[in-house]
This record gives structure tokens, C-alpha cells and sequence, in this order.
């Protein structure tokens, strides 16, 4: 790429004017097919079906493209169906009823009225996606078969497999397609980008941990991958050395995403018997823990024994831990009508933080609103309070209490994964200059947990490590990479975050999006919409949808499938939080 200018906004068009072609010929052929059948008679309903197929696909083509220069058929036509179920609500049952001078009602006699139509838009929507997948792949396919690079590549390492790293190997593929001279690798020590928010909701039981993960070579297919660890980076030498008999991989730019791993602070067996909350196994893990606890609890016969068994302790009451307990609680309160013999008062959920309220990262009246929410359902605050000790059968407190438990889990801190912190020197975040390139390291560059970003905006702090953070700095990073091999100065990372969201359990949430406050239930359907449209790919938003769905109609599942007696530390790399 021979620009200064990132490129997304062109992306975004050109994929939006290719839905529009796909959208208008999936709509003359529909529409073709529903006008033999009467459903779309003389020029003003032609008129309003083309209008509606061209946005249907222009929507189709910016949503579901997901900016890869290919995109599976079926994927491609599953978002078109969904459009078009979207369509219909929207134009059929909505719009059409407006312009005739009547007021929607929504009601299932105009459902029924309108199945035809219904019909009619699943079908072009399907088809409009699967012809915008065809299109995009003969694009790509042009645009490869176009000639090589004037220019030798550019070797570019990505270390890391979470938001920010896939989101630059994303963002790199479609640099190349315009001609960018880069060969780029991503090195991950798992194979699956995690959606970390929802992983509280793996712990309790309300969706299956394989739902909110994606593949990395789904995620960007057109980047050479490897699985693996990498364990020492030599920036004179400017290569990588991957675990065990892997070899190395040299580069000339590299970008480290590699996240964080929980920190203990050297607190006295915190290490050996706390759960933490970073990867698929550890929810599941601990979801068949607590199951298991429920069983074991229903033969106890001693009631303290009993209590001490169903005790769950979190510490740190940011997003992570102030969502886990209450998830925690949800799924024991779910379930707890299959064990007869044990009793709502033998439950007890206790957030230890030492600050006088939870969720600092909210405003005040926010963070009041959402202890009273956890505490009118009988969660325990311990404010002013910190760990100072962690057994096996109990956490101590640094005021001298001491808490019985079975189950500890830790999200009160959390440090830059080892090869980041081996390689700032100091242990603390990689520190980087505005345009994301890490201080005193020619050729390497840092986003996500493991950099420590200067925020104009904010004289002498930092951006926070966050999903939204890291996701458009993987973005920037990957256009300021091609700029400088352009021979550009590459241009200064700026973002303002958008808002943030927690979930408290029992169908409430509180948030901030852009100054503007939420609570209660719109919050929690506020939640899981974005998160929801957050997922990678249409087919997991499909998924978590039926997990929620059935969670409403269904009680949760009490099947053990792990043998869970006990934490496992794996050191297991993490992406951003939020």
C-alpha cells in the first residue's frame, strides 16, 4: 500500500458496493419470482423491493464481509437470512403498514398475513449472501492474479492470537490486497481468539465455552499461522524462538499482543489455591467444580461443614470478579432445586475489594447502584478489605478475619505475560510512543494488555487494556507498519472509549455508553446486544443466541465433565478484558 491513510473506510465501501450488486440481483430474481405470484405488483412496490434489496445488501456486505477479501458461502448466507428475518420485521411488518396510513401491530394475524413476504426475504437474503461470497472471492482472486510486489515482502511477526493481534493480522490481509509488500505470520500459543466478557457466563453454565471462541485461521485466513509458544525474542538478531523443536522465525517488524497473566502479588498461597477466569478451561473447570460442590454438599450432614463447602469467595470487584459472583450465584440458584437437601442459607457469596465500592472503572452513583443490586440478593461486599493468605479451606483477610471456602477466585490483578515483561526490563508493560512502537526496540511494536500506551487526551496517563482498545490498535498498528515501509512517519494511535457494560446477574446490568447512564434490565439487553454483535462470525452470534434462549426456557445443565478438585495454573497468555 502506497498510502499514509489507513484503509477501513474504503474497505468498508467497496464491501458495501459489492453487497449492493449482490443485493440487487438476488432482488431482481426473488422479486421476479414473487411478482409471478402476485406479491409484488406495478412500479411503486417494484420501486420499494429494489430500494429494500439495496440496502438489504449494502448492510449484508458491511456487516457479514467481517473485511476479509473472502468470506465463506455459508457463513455469508446465514447473515443474509438473518438480514432478511430483520427485513421483514422491519419493511413487511413495520414500514408497509406506515405508508399505507395504519399503525403496525405486530400481532401474529399480521404475521401470518405476511409469511409470504417472510418467505420471500429469507430467500433473497440468502442468496444475496451467498452471491456477495462469490463476488468477493473473484475479487480477491483478480486483485492476486493482478502481478508481485515490485518490492521484496516485508516479513511481519505477530505474537499473540486475541483482539489485538488478529485484529492487525486483519487488517495486514486487507493492506496486502491493495498492494501492501508484506508477508505476515501469527504465532499463538492457542488456536481460538477468546471473547473474554462472556467467560463468566462459561463459569456458570449459560453458554458452551466453544461458543465464544473463534479460530484463529478462521478469524484471519489468509495469515500464515502458527500454534505455538514463543519463549525468546532476539531484537538484534530480529528473530523469535518458538518452545521446543518449532525453530525460529526471523522478521523485520514485529508486533507483540501476547496479553497478560494473573498476578498474585506474592500473596502466600494464592498462587496454589485460587481459581482464575482467563481461558476456556479455566471456566469450564471451575462451572464443574461448583457443580461438584453442589453434589458433595447434598450428602454433607454437617451443617458448618455444609456452609463451608457452598462459601464461594471472589476477590477484586472490577468487571471480572464483580460478574463472576454474581454468575456464580445465578448458577447455584439455578440448579440448587435438584439437591433437596441443601437450603437456600447454605449458600454464601462474599466480593472481597479493597475499595469502599465495586466497579471503580464506573462513576459513583453506578458502582452504588450495582452493589445494591448484588447485595439485595444476598452477595456479601467485604470493602476496605485484601487478601493476605489462601489455603485450601479458607481465605484470609488482611483485617484478621478469616473466611471458610472451598473456592477462591482470583481477578484482583493481573501483569503482562512473561515474554513482554522479560523484554521491558522492568517487568511492568512494554512502553511504547504514541505511534505504538516500543521504546528503545527497533522494529518492534505493542498493543493490547501487554503495551503501555500514551493517551493524548489525557496528559500522563495511559489507555486502559480493553477489547475496544485493543481492537483498533491492532488496526493502527498494521497501517502504521505498512506507512513506515512506505518511508512515512506513521500517524499517533487516538481512541476515546466508547462506554462499558457489567453484568449483575438475574437479568440486570448497569453501563455507560458516551456519557449516558443505564441500569437494570434495558442495561442487561443493552449488554448482551453488543456483545452479541461483537462475537467473531455470524455463526457464534447464532449459537450464543439459542445458549441465551434456552436459558430462559431451560435450567441449567448439572452434567460434570471434568474432574475439577483443584486449580490448574498454566500461565495461560490472555487478551484484554473488555
Amino acid at each position: 500500500m502506497h498510502e499514509s491513510t489507513p484503509p477501513p473506510r474504503r474497505a468498508l465501501r467497496e464491501r458495501a458496493a459489492t453487497g449492493v450488486v449482490a443485493g440487487l440481483a438476488s432482488g431482481v430474481v426473488v422479486g421476479a419470482v414473487m411478482a409471478f405470484q402476485d406479491m409484488v405488483v406495478g412500479a411503486p412496490a417494484w420501486f420499494g423491493y429494489v430500494i429494500y434489496a439495496v440496502v438489504l445488501g449494502a448492510l449484508l456486505g458491511v456487516t457479514t464481509g467481517s473485511g476479509r477479501s473472502r468470506s465463506p458461502i455459508a457463513e455469508t448466507a446465514c447473515g443474509g437470512v438473518l438480514l432478511g428475518c430483520v427485513g421483514w420485521l422491519l419493511y413487511s411488518l413495520t414500514l408497509v403498514p406506515l405508508l399505507a396510513g395504519t399503525a403496525p401491530t405486530w400481532s401474529a394475524a399480521s404475521a401470518v398475513a405476511s409469511y409470504p413476504q417472510l418467505v420471500g426475504d429469507l430467500l433473497q437474503g440468502g442468496l444475496a449472501g451467498a452471491l456477495l461470497a462469490v463476488l468477493l472471492s473473484l475479487r480477491a482472486d483478480r486483485t492476486a492474479g493482478a502481478g508481485s510486489p515490485s518490492r521484496p515482502l516485508v516479513r511481519i511477526v505477530i505474537i499473540g492470537g486475541g483482539f489485538g493481534g488478529v485484529s492487525a493480522a486483519k487488517t495486514f490481509e486487507r493492506l496486502a490486497v491493495r498492494g501492501a509488500p508484506v508477508d505476515v505470520t501469527l504465532i499463538s500459543d492457542s488456536n481460538y481468539l477468546l471473547f473474554t466478557p462472556m467467560l463468566a457466563e462459561v463459569a456458570s453454565g449459560a453458554l458452551e465455552a466453544r461458543h465464544i471462541s473463534a479460530p484463529v485461521r478462521a478469524s484471519a485466513s489468509h495469515t500464515r499461522f502458527r500454534h505455538g509458544r514463543v519463549d525468546q525474542v532476539d531484537p538484534m538478531a530480529r528473530t523469535v524462538r518458538l518452545a521446543g523443536e518449532a525453530g525460529t522465525i526471523s522478521y523485520d517488524h514485529l508486533v507483540l499482543a501476547v496479553g497478560s497473566v494473573p498476578h498474585t502479588f506474592g500473596l502466600p498461597g494464592v498462587e496454589q489455591h485460587a481459581w482464575t477466569l482467563k481461558n476456556l478451561s479455566d471456566a469450564t473447570r471451575l462451572r464443574d467444580h461448583v457443580i461438584g460442590l453442589l453434589e458433595r454438599a447434598e450428602q454433607e450432614r454437617d451443617p458448618a461443614e455444609r456452609r463451608r463447602i457452598l462459601t464461594f469467595v471472589v476477590a477484586g470487584a472490577g468487571f471480572a470478579g464483580t460478574e463472576t459472583i454474581a454468575e456464580l450465584y445465578d448458577l447455584v440458584f439455578g440448579v440448587i432445586r435438584f439437591y433437596p437437601a441443601i437450603g437456600s442459607e447454605d449458600a454464601r457469596f462474599v466480593l472481597v475489594h479493597p475499595g469502599d465500592r465495586i466497579l471503580p472503572e464506573l462513576g459513583p452513583d453506578l458502582g452504588v447502584y450495582a452493589l445494591e443490586r448484588l447485595e439485595a440478593r444476598g452477595i456479601e461486599f467485604r470493602g476496605g478489605a485484601r487478601v493476605a493468605e489462601a489455603t485450601a479451606d479458607r481465605v484470609r483477610l488482611d483485617d484478621g478475619d478469616s473466611i471458610p471456602t472451598t473456592t477462591f477466585v482470583w481477578t484482583a490483578g493481573n501483569r503482562p505475560a512473561p515474554l513482554a515483561a522479560g523484554l521491558s526490563g522492568t517487568g511492568r508493560q512494554l512502553p511504547t510512543d504514541a505511534q505504538l512502537r516500543v521504546t528503545d526496540l527497533d522494529g518492534v511494536w505493542a498493543i493490547g494488555d501487554c503495551a503501555r500506551i500514551p493517551d493524548p487526551s489525557r496528559d500522563g496517563e495511559h489507555y486502559p487494556p480493553t477489547a475496544q482498545h485493543a481492537i483498533r490498535e491492532g488496526k493502527v498498528v498494521a497501517a502504521n507498519i505498512v506507512t513506515s515501509i512506505a518511508g512515512r512517519e506513521p500517524g499517533a494511535f487516538r481512541f476515546r472509549t466508547i462506554g462499558v457494560l457489567v453484568a449483575l446477574g438475574h437479568r440486570t446490568a448497569a453501563g455507560e455508553v458516551r456519557g449516558i447512564r443505564f441500569s437494570g434490565l434495558a442495561a442487561w439487553f443493552l449488554w448482551r446486544g453488543v456483545y452479541l454483535a461483537k462475537l467473531p462470525g455470524v455463526e457464534k452470534r447464532i449459537r450464543v443466541l439459542f445458549d441465551w434462549l434456552l436459558d430462559l426456557a431451560f435450567p441449567r445443565d448439572i452434567v460434570v465433565t471434568t474432574d475439577a478438585k483443584a486449580p490448574v495454573h498454566d500461565d495461560v497468555v490472555v487478551g484484554s478484558d473488555r
